[in-house]
């Protein structure tokens, strides 16, 4: 193939639908509604529930049907008592982090609300609505990214509505009118884990799921083409649709190279995939699609996806993520450690750990990784340091605690959770890593402000109680900035194993392919996660599709999909990465009890 079939990096990837077709308009699923209807309707709680109220009952109001609306928030238990229900003792005065709430959203509910007999339709909204009788059930989704955007947006001071197209009013779940003051903290750790889990559990039973980014004309697919979609594509590879967003770090590869976000001021992060964010647009056409979360794909059809051994080790949670850190013309990030194990699940509640490795896409001419301990580190010295600049804004030369290595095009780091680490300026770091990505617990943050002009947070205590002090001295090298191993490959390709740690439950592969070379792999049973790393792209064949990865592209290959092929596109050699979930020895772990 030449470099006519090789496209440019696409940020709007779309699967089309399975037995039905995407809509707009909030008639099209009103149409079904009748004298006496009870809808509930479902949904994040940024959702645009006002939009929804008054678009609802005009179109009805046009079919002389009156609408009376009831709140699933007033069948909640009164705000301060969910705040009480869905707090870690241990984490309470905490300002950053929160533990995973060990409950249910139903635990939330004290009555149901309930709709009495009408000779209109009623509508019961919120999130929670599904929890009272109904007749109709629809799903009301807005992807997390405007909730986000909001709450930085008031925390700076800016109006959300010029952040947001949707311009999402920021609530929280069991906040009635106003509700409680925005907070990033407990959208991340408590109300969208409840509520993910919450509406993992409608999907088979949803009669319309409705994307609320265009709050005037929604996108709408009715629930038995959502079912049958999301069931084609657990059996076909699938891309998530990537998402970049700003950092007082960040660089501008992301947008320079790949034309992403041209209007924000940096591309520090790039959610290539990241599974309580992604979202898989369904559609014909970007600009009339719907996007689903991929981890309502996962929830649907958890064996087909993540296979049948990863489903036991993990149940629905798909555990490993890819994203980009572009600090090309930024700063270093923070140097800081992820939770130990014990930690992660004791603390933070979440059953397995953050571990996490960088691949290095590029680098510039002296740029560097901070990775483990010198060998002749004073740890109480580096703690007391640590501390004052916390404390007192003192600085310091966190180098004379924390080793640097060259940052390598092509080089694969190793970061075991406890591990203190940080990408230098000037570097692409391709981030593939356990899922968990809330919980980075910082030693040294350079006394960078945020946003709003105030010093962003380190976590000394945290950060210092999960240090690995054993990761430290030549043993670094060794072990943690590993050479390739060759395991395979045929005629024009080769493949090699380019990171396992006996700590770590996923392993990191990269595939090299000639010009026009062909080479035959397969699940084996277990998910595959795939990124063109160098050179144009690769065509991906299963059984069931043909799918092209650009260059910088992610894409997942369900564990349904067996033995497939990945083909070289372009004139130049081309480097694929992968990762896969790594079988657990006879008798061992390997996932969350030993990851």
């Amino acid at each position: 193939m030449g470099t006519a079939a090789v496209r440019p990096y696409d940020p709007d990837p779309l699967h089309p639908p399975t037995g039905g077709a995407v809509r707009r308009g909030w008639d099209v699923p009103a149409a079904g509604l009748t004298a006496g209807s009870v809808v509930a309707v479902d949904g994040t709680a940024v959702a645009p529930w006002d939009e929804l109220a008054a678009a609802l009952a005009a179109v009805l109001g046009r079919r002389g049907l009156e609408l009376r609306v009831l709140h699933a928030v007033d069948g909640m238990a009164p705000w301060e008592e969910v705040v009480e229900r869905t707090s870690s003792p241990g984490l309470r005065d905490d300002p950053h982090f929160e533990a995973l709430p060990a409950l249910a959203l139903r635990d939330l509910v004290d009555r149901p609300v309930e709709a009495a007999p009408s000779g209109g339709v009623t509508a019961v909204v919120g999130p929670g609505a599904a929890l009272s009788r109904h007749d109709v059930l629809w799903y009301l989704d807005l992807p997390k990214r405007h909730a986000e955007a909001a709450v930085a947006a008031e925390a700076a001071g800016v109006s959300a509505a010029s952040t947001a197209s949707a311009a999402p009013r920021v609530r929280h779940v069991g906040g009635r009118g106003a509700g409680p003051a925005a907070s990033a903290r407990r959208l991340l750790y408590t109300d969208w884990p409840l509520l993910d889990a919450h509406r993992d559990g409608l999907l088979d039973r949803l009669d319309w799921w409705i994307d609320g980014q265009d709050p005037e004309r929604p996108a709408v697919l009715d629930g038995a083409a959502l079912r049958a979609t999301l069931r084609t594509l657990s059996g076909r590879p699938v891309r998530t649709r990537p998402t970049f967003s700003t950092a007082p770090w960040g660089g501008h590869w992301g947008r320079d190279r790949l034309g992403m976000a041209p209007g924000q001021e940096n591309t520090a992060l790039g959610y290539e995939l990241i599974a309580p964010e992604s979202g898989v647009l369904i559609g014909e056409d970007a600009r009339d699609a719907v996007e689903v979360p991929f981890q309502a794909l996962v929830a649907r059809h958890p064996e087909a996806v993540l296979g049948a051994e990863v489903h036991r080790e993990f149940g629905t949670s798909f555990p490993i993520r890819f994203d980009y850190l572009d600090t090309v013309g930024g700063g270093n990030l923070s140097v800081h450690c992820h939770p130990q194990s014990d930690y992660m699940r004791k603390v933070f509640g979440w059953p397995y750990t953050q571990h996490e490795t960088y691949y290095m896409m590029a680098a510039g001419g002296g740029s560097r990784v901070f990775l483990g301990l010198r060998g002749d580190v004073d740890v109480e010295r580096f703690h007391r340091e640590a501390a004052d600049a916390h404390d007192h804004g003192t600085p310091f030369d966190v180098t004379r605690h924390v080793q640097t290595f060259p940052a390598v095009p092509h080089q694969l780091y190793l970061v075991p959770a406890g591990t203190p680490h940080g990408s230098g300026e000037g570097n692409v770091v391709l981030e593939i890593s356990a899922t968990p990505y809330l919980y980075s617990l910082r030693f040294y943050d350079w006394l960078r402000a945020d946003g709003s002009g105030r010093r962003r947070p380190v976590h000394v205590g945290h950060a210092f109680r999960n240090l690995d002090r054993g990761r430290n001295g030549d043993a670094v090298g060794r072990t943690l900035v590993p050479e390739p191993r060759p395991v395979g490959g045929g005629p024009g390709w080769s493949e090699s194993v380019l990171g396992e740690h006996p700590d770590m439950f996923f392993d990191v592969h990269r595939l090299e392919l000639d010009p026009g070379a062909v080479a035959g792999t397969g699940t084996g049973g277990r998910f595959h996660v795939l990124t063109v790393v160098g050179g144009r792209g690769a065509a991906v064949e299963t059984a069931a599709a043909r799918t092209t990865l650009a260059y910088a592209e992610t894409l997942v290959v369900p564990a349904a999909c067996g033995p497939y092929r990945l083909r070289a596109v372009g004139p130049e050699p081309v480097r694929v990465v992968r990762a896969h979930v790594r079988a657990a020895a006879p008798g061992g772990g390997g996932g969350p009890a030993g990851g």
